[in-house]
């Protein structure tokens, strides 16, 4: 085998074995990205299921509250004697 065979041999196979290297490093982060954004997409669920569950508590606590006015309103209202 002559020199140059040798050279191109030796170039072919580091350029391969570079290149299976780097497609495999490339998939494994890959595949690390995706695992996180599955995370962070049940943790922004999760985020959004506790916002939910604090705007009902809260439209709950308004209501009672506007309840509670118009009681204390209709209470301190004087009501007009009939012949006034």
């Amino acid at each position: 085998m002559s020199a140059a065979s040798k050279v191109v041999l030796g170039v072919s196979v580091v350029l391969t074995l570079s290149t299976v290297s780097a497609v495999h490093i490339k998939q494994t982060w890959d595949r690390q990205r995706l695992h996180e954004g599955v995370i962070r997409d049940l943790e922004r669920l999760e985020r959004k299921k506790e916002n939910l569950r604090q705007l009902e508590e809260q439209r709950t606590l308004t209501r009672q509250l506007e309840e509670e006015r118009r009681r204390s309103a209709h209470r301190t209202t004087p009501t007009s004697e009939p012949g006034e």
